[in-house]
């Protein structure tokens, strides 16, 4: 292992990060870090209190009317040393998420810490454009003009599947657009939220604009959505919980942004290059072991190309390469735990029942018999309405079904509860069009499957949620729109004024 610093030296202040420093969590209870390619523990901290959460909102609320206050190329200028903080720390960064996480090193490096950097860059310059209708007389009488205005405090919880990126995805649109912010990421993978809130404090973000409270959802994350002082709740994580979160922010009227549940269709029309269907699906279905709500789970395939996509996937799988996330020729590292590994592996088990598993669909033993590996799975003969089609798995597991018309094969797109993220795959542009246009996902990419890009809004339909991360349409959630009015006249008594007393003048 490339060993690049010691975690419990490294956070022996504590796992809570408020008012700008790191202190210990005061809830009386800890929390075991686990590394999940071992099954051993890296650190032991304590868990943050309702009285931890408080705190936290009391310096959101105390730094946030200077941050709000600031101009936006203040706020924009303390981005961009941010991102540059984010890249100078690289290299700890993409260690602490493969350690944490169990991912190989290479999706680390590649993917989870570039794009949290470039999303860092993107706000830095998006904090400068927050724009709204043009000031202009719609009305004779008047000018109107739009505001944009940060919400206030707001309380975030993150998922465990990409701490780094979930960090970026929920606090940078938030401090673009002048609020302040409490973050709750998963208790059992704190490590990068905190390097991320540290990088950010080294960057010149004011004392409060930022805190973590690292806890557990029922104690610190029920305690975070149902304060008083909390403007706004920002979620992610599984559609069951988001439903508890929508409840507890219901209470309080404040405003609810969730990114919840996946279960992302993968179609493949008669036409598409079978190639690249199969190595799409391979690699959407097994990108950080399937734990990515995006991930390509229902393959879709037009009878002619059935059966060659199967076998091609089926030999594509048997190629991936399982392994220590810190060797560099290893393609799948370990779920995230134990039982994850054991929840995944029950959907694959009840599913032999009714459906074949044509490769995997076991825990490996050896050397790797210690961590939460899974081995990528290919399931076929499944029914269109049964758990494994129908419920989010969260795990490297890839159901194929067939479909005759395109018509069939849109409907049995559509046909789960989910809108997150969808794949459409043909050489003919009409088809991929009608595809785009009808299936119900908040993406839907066209002969490639899980790229995003800053620039671009990641979110849901249906029970997958609403509102979106990333991008300039982030700030439709953390910004109120304010509409101002001057009257242009200066006329004493109004037209209008009729409807209320007097006649016409």
């Amino acid at each position: 292992m490339d060993q690049r610093f010691d975690v419990s030296e490294r956070f022996a202040e504590g796992a809570q990060f408020i008012d700008g420093r790191l202190r210990s969590g005061t809830s009386g209870r800890t929390q075991a870090v686990v590394d999940p390619a071992t099954g051993e523990q890296i650190h032991t901290y304590a868990l943050a209190g309702s009285g931890d959460v408080d705190a936290a909102v009391d310096a959101a609320r105390r730094a946030f009317p200077a941050w709000s206050g600031a101009t936006p190329g203040e706020r924009s200028d303390t981005l961009h040393r941010f991102a540059a903080a984010l890249a100078e720390d690289s290299a700890d960064l993409a260690f602490a998420e493969s350690l944490n996480c169990g991912k190989p090193l290479k999706l680390s490096e590649e993917f989870d810490v570039p794009g949290s950097v470039d999303n860092a860059a993107f706000f830095a310059g998006a904090a400068r454009h927050l724009e709204g209708k043009a000031a202009a007389e719609y009305s004779p009488d008047h000018t109107s003009a739009v505001r944009r205005e940060a919400v206030g405090v707001v309380g975030s919880i993150a998922p465990w599947n990409y701490p780094l990126q979930m960090a970026a995805w929920k606090v940078l649109p938030a401090l673009a657009a002048g609020n302040t912010i409490v973050l709750k990421p998963a208790e059992i993978t704190p490590l990068t939220s905190l390097m991320f809130a540290q990088a950010a404090s080294r960057a010149g973000l004011p004392d409060g604009a930022l805190n973590i409270v690292s806890g557990a959802g029922r104690d610190a994350g029920e305690h975070l959505v149902g304060h008083p002082d909390v403007a706004m709740t920002s979620f992610t994580g599984s559609t069951a919980v988001g439903k508890r979160v929508a409840e507890v922010a219901t209470a309080t009227v404040k405003r609810l942004h969730l990114e919840l549940g996946g279960k992302a269709p993968f179609v493949v029309f008669d036409d598409a290059d079978l190639e690249a269907a199969v190595h799409g699906a391979v690699a959407g279905a097994l990108i950080n072991s399937g734990q990515d709500c995006t991930a390509a789970t229902r393959a879709y395939v037009q009878r002619p190309l059935y059966d060659a996509f199967v076998a091609g996937v089926a030999d594509l799988m048997a190629t991936v390469r399982l392994g220590d996330p810190f060797d560099r020729s290893t393609d799948l590292g370990p779920l995230i735990s134990h039982t994850q590994r054991d929840r995944v592996a029950g959907f694959v088990d009840r599913a032999r029942a009714y459906a074949t598993v044509v490769t995997g669909g076991e825990a490996p033993q050896g050397t790797l018999a210690k961590g939460a590996y899974y081995r990528p799975t290919l399931i076929t003969g499944a029914p269109q309405d049964s758990e494994i089609v129908q419920s989010e798995i969260f795990g490297p597991v890839l159901v194929v079904l067939p479909f005759d018309s395109d018509d069939q094969g849109i409907a049995l797109a559509n046909d789960t509860p989910y809108g997150l993220a969808a794949s459409a795959w043909s050489r003919d542009v009409y088809r991929t069009g009608r595809a785009t246009r009808e299936i119900k996902a908040g993406c839907v990419w066209v002969n490639d499957h899980i790229p995003i890009i800053s620039e671009m809004p990641h979110g849901g339909a249906k029970a997958s949620g609403y509102g979106k991360d990333m991008s300039a349409y982030s700030f439709e959630e953390y910004t109120q729109v304010k509409h101002v009015m001057y009257d242009i006249t200066g006329t004493a008594r109004k037209d209008w004024h009729r409807t209320v007393f007097g006649d016409r003048a």
